[in-house]
């Protein structure tokens, strides 16, 4: 199976982890994951004072944050992953890159914001669920 974990560095994300530990049928070598993280745009201000390096820079810092632990975690269960980082909004982006890669399963946490919240704010998971028609695993 063709697996992507879309984590975000948040407890939510360590979460998802031990649940995949906590079940082999997710979690070993006959399995392919990938691994995405998407980064909030600076804003165009932002970017033009900075500079592309700098920008590109922070991004590249700010993502290997998220992504360090997840891939040792996943190394240490002797598996290897692709690293995907995005920038741009969250739940659309990871929701396009579950169907061009054509994963047979998304596995991400949730924040599990009440209804109020999720109405007023949003909800990444949801922004998931409507950009993609891959199966979705929510762990919360």
């Amino acid at each position: 199976m063709n697996i992507l974990l879309a984590v975000d560095g948040s407890a939510y994300t360590k979460k998802m982890l031990a649940y995949l530990a906590a079940h082999d049928e997710l979690l070993g070598t006959k399995h392919a994951y990938s691994v995405i993280t998407v980064q909030a745009e600076l804003p165009a201000r932002a970017r033009a004072a900075l500079g592309k390096d700098v920008v590109d820079k922070y991004y590249a810092e700010q993502a290997e944050k998220v992504l360090a632990p997840v891939t040792k975690f996943l190394d240490r269960k002797g598996l290897a992953t692709k690293r995907i980082v995005k920038i741009g909004p969250a739940g659309a982006a990871i929701g396009k890159v579950a169907d061009a890669g054509k994963y047979d399963l998304l596995v991400m946490g949730s924040h599990g914001h009440g209804a109020l919240a999720t109405l007023v704010m949003g909800s990444v998971t949801t922004q998931v669920l409507a950009n993609s028609r891959v199966p979705v695993l929510i762990v919360r």
